[in-house]
């Protein structure tokens, strides 16, 4: 019986498979979004299955590279635009064991670096987190590196050294609580669209109160306090609002025609929510940094 001839695309198919769960591992860790990650694994294997990959060496190396550029085009366009709609998976943190069925992807992502870690990465250049993750995470030499960033490997040492400086200097309990803030709120804005009553409840403190500026007032929000009251406020009350960064911390906000017109600022204590702001004045909003969807 004859054998099998195996196509150039399908032995690159099953190559690039074999590379996959690494290449997502390394997407994740550069652009903190398992979403952006996966789109940009794709759009790799787009780009290879268009190339000539058979004379390639080292095509795990090569890869690399490409996912790398792919990723530094993606850092360096939030950089440029800072109006990008803000991806709430951005500080998402890496599926649980329960969530994971690949072995060799489950053992690539066992060292998550976490949604702490998450939001230090996101103050670092471009470049510095291509070098500081490939190299300090993945143990890419700087010579491979260097090309990636259109560096010298000197050049290239140095921003992962400056970007690892900043990752150690970092006040982790302050991350930590900034990372607490985040999956608070974003659960608790979570039970309001699913207008979940109970869920609602167990994220608010019992002596919770919702504060609304004169603005908000006049259109017709109601300052209330108690648990209850103000779950009772935002049982699918939140209507237009879309999550969004409010001065670097997890909000929302109700933009009407691409404008934001009110702006929600959570307070968290321990675990749950102790106070809710309501801001509607126009002088305020244009004094805070918002980042939101428009779409």
């Amino acid at each position: 019986m004859a054998e099998c001839d195996v196509s150039d695309d399908d032995w690159l198919a099953a190559r690039f498979e074999e590379h996959r769960a690494r290449l997502n591992a390394l997407a994740y860790r550069m652009l903190g979004s398992r979403t952006e990650a996966e789109d940009t694994v794709q759009d790799a294997w787009l780009r290879a299955s268009r190339s000539d990959a058979s004379g390639v060496a080292n095509l795990g190396s090569w890869l690399t590279t490409v996912v790398s550029r792919l990723c530094l085009n993606v850092l360096q366009a939030r950089r440029a635009r800072p109006e990008v709609p803000f991806d709430l998976e951005a500080l998402e943190p890496i599926a649980s064991q329960d969530e994971r069925s690949d072995p060799e992807q489950e053992a690539l992502l066992a060292d998550s670096i976490g949604l702490a870690l998450h939001i230090v990465l996101d103050t670092l250049t471009p470049s510095e987190r291509v070098a500081f993750v490939l190299h300090d995470m993945f143990e890419v030499p700087f010579e491979e590196i260097a090309p990636i960033l259109n560096r010298s490997a000197a050049a290239t040492r140095q921003l992962a050294s400056r970007a690892r400086r900043r990752v150690q200097q970092v006040d982790t309990s302050a991350m930590s609580d900034r990372a607490r803030h985040y999956k608070i709120v974003d659960a608790f804005l979570a039970a309001s669209k699913n207008r979940d009553f109970v869920a609602l409840l167990q994220y608010l403190d019992p002596s919770v109160i919702l504060r609304a500026d004169q603005a908000a007032v006049a259109l017709g929000a109601v300052e209330v306090r108690g648990s209850e009251q103000v779950a009772r406020s935002f049982v699918g009350k939140l209507g237009g609002a879309k999550p969004a960064m409010v001065n670097g911390s997890l909000g929302a906000v109700w933009i009407p025609g691409g404008q934001p017109r009110v702006v929600f600022t959570f307070e968290v204590s321990g675990e749950r929510i102790a106070a809710v702001a309501l801001i509607a004045d126009k002088e305020r909003l244009q004094e805070l940094e918002l980042d939101f969807e428009t779409g």
